[in-house]
């Protein structure tokens, strides 16, 4: 028996953001671009182990994996990003991608002013530290952000074409090309020493394989609108990770960000679960 397509999502998101909590340390001794370049590595290295693709054999799908890595490549500016934001406020920055693709994909009114909502979370983020944030680190999240947008689109078109994850690990594999050169010239041979190989390891496992995985496989069962909402989770998973694994303080302006971030996605996906329901009543 399959679990839920939503079950899914919530593995995702968890794994994801204590992955990211690792990589915030991990990015602290190696360097936000060795972070990258030893994560997607490893990640490419056990996907390709895990899934065994063959090679694309139409230029259409060359270009999905090709846009699908560089989408993943992107994604990865929240490590350096990272650097120069609490792990919360990136996270929801970041969030922001998907949150505009779920309101542009939908004509509701009720969609808009969820995302006003999300915008009022960002900014009370801002409000009590906000001579203290980086610009820098707010663009690179946005960046981040506008890929994971991109990455859900190209997960979706590439998990319809294929049954397995192998496009998944090519999309993978291209992402750590366009990356390792920048780890490698930014930490060299540091990279290989067997404690950050270990920890790299656990970082990849748990910010790139499981979630990509599973994501994937939710996509396949969901439209890309809803799972975009359902990354909503990320910010509240992102705080209580901040707290349990790296010890960060959120002040109650902070949580109510967050709050504000995940009901606007809660917003957008209740109307269409109303509907469904209604939908299943009247067919029955």
């Amino acid at each position: 028996m399959k679990p839920p397509a939503p079950a899914l999502m919530l593995g995702s998101v968890l794994s994801l953001q204590f992955g990211q909590a690792l990589g915030k340390q991990f990015a602290d001794a190696v360097g936000a671009p060795g972070a990258v370049a030893v994560r997607l590595g490893l990640a490419a290295v056990l996907l390709l182990l895990l899934y065994r693709p063959s090679l694309p054999r139409s230029r259409t799908d060359v270009a999905l994996v090709l846009a699908f890595g560089t989408a993943i490549a992107g994604m990865n500016l929240i490590y350096p990003a990272l650097l120069l934001l609490p792990l919360g406020l990136a996270s929801a920055l970041q969030l922001l991608g998907p949150i505009a693709l779920a309101v542009l994909s939908s004509r509701r009114r009720r969609d808009a002013g969820c995302a006003v909502l999300a915008g009022c979370g960002v900014c009370l983020f801002h409000v009590p530290h906000g001579a203290g944030s980086s610009l820098t680190g707010v663009l690179l999240a946005l960046a981040a952000g506008a890929s994971m947008a991109a990455y859900l689109l190209l997960s979706k078109k590439a998990g319809s074409r294929s049954a397995g994850g192998g496009s998944l690990a090519l999309a993978v594999t291209w992402a750590a090309v366009l990356t390792l050169p920048l780890g490698v010239a930014d930490a060299g041979t540091e990279l290989l020493a067997p404690r950050i190989l270990l920890l790299g390891t656990a970082l990849a496992v748990l910010s790139a394989v499981i979630p990509y995985s599973l994501e994937l496989a939710a996509l396949r069962r969901l439209p890309v609108r809803t799972v975009s909402v359902l990354t909503s989770l990320e910010p509240a998973s992102a705080g209580l990770a901040g707290v349990l694994v790296l010890g960060e303080d959120l002040g109650i302006a902070q949580w109510a960000a967050l709050a504000c971030v995940g009901a606007a996605s809660a917003g957008v996906v209740a109307p269409r679960a109303q509907h469904r329901r209604e939908s299943l009543s009247e067919s029955t």
